[in-house]
């Protein structure tokens, strides 16, 4: 059944909190603005950067979002120039997707980071293992819209519910779920087990290495 597994990035591939934080604080600072806690951009994050930058900067004080439009532009344009500040893989995920590939699963990457980032990331830290990688760009509408995720299904030659979708916040789940495909909640990111459960993952997973057991349950029947 399963023949593709699509991944987000952010708190599910890769910890890049503070990569978002240290961005985005210096875009604060720059306006003036005081910087906000790096774990607040746990939750800050997943809808892409124009949100992100809306939520920072009105708990830090601009609450007429005087700085939007500008401070989003300079965090796209920041972010296309070096995505890698302190990003890390998360523990298991490197062999999982290896091995997710060497059975036969076609891999790719669905986020609502700037497309290129998102790619840059990627190549820098998982080359040659994805199939596709789809980030945030014009005439795609972002998560939990299911276009990006519909788009990698028939790039890749397979029906939506032939794919996993894996995720680790309440976006991810209702883009995957409105595409028609199956959810796995990723509980080592940033969000928590009660957002995932709310939000309708049909399953919850500890470690990057319970996403082969899933695959193989049902894998090419």
């Amino acid at each position: 059944m399963w023949k593709a597994c699509i991944f987000d990035l952010d708190g599910t591939l890769a910890d890049t909190v503070e990569s978002m934080a240290y961005v985005a604080n210096g875009i604060l600072e720059s306006f003036g603005l005081p910087a906000q806690p790096v774990e607040k951009y746990k939750y800050y994050c997943g809808e892409g950067a124009e949100m992100l930058m809306k939520r920072c900067l009105l708990d830090a004080g601009d609450t007429e979002l005087n700085y939007w439009k500008e401070g989003s532009r300079r965090y796209r344009q920041i972010f296309a120039e070096d995505p890698m500040y302190r990003v890390t893989h998360y523990p298991g995920m490197p062999e999982t997707l290896w091995e997710l590939k060497r059975k036969g699963a076609r891999l790719a990457v669905c986020s609502n980071k700037p497309h290129t980032a998102a790619v840059k990331v990627i190549d820098t830290m998982f080359k040659g293992v994805f199939d596709m990688v789809l980030g945030q760009q014009e005439g795609i509408r972002r998560k939990p819209f299911p276009d990006a995720p519909l788009k990698i299904a028939e790039a890749l030659g397979v029906r939506p519910e032939e794919c996993l979708y894996v995720g680790d916040t309440a976006t991810d789940m209702q883009t995957g779920r409105a595409a028609g495909m199956y959810t796995i909640g990723a509980l080592w990111g940033f969000r928590t087990r009660e957002e995932l459960s709310e939000n309708h993952a049909d399953v919850l997973a500890e470690s990057p290495e319970d996403i082969l057991d899933i695959y193989e349950e049902n894998a090419n029947d």
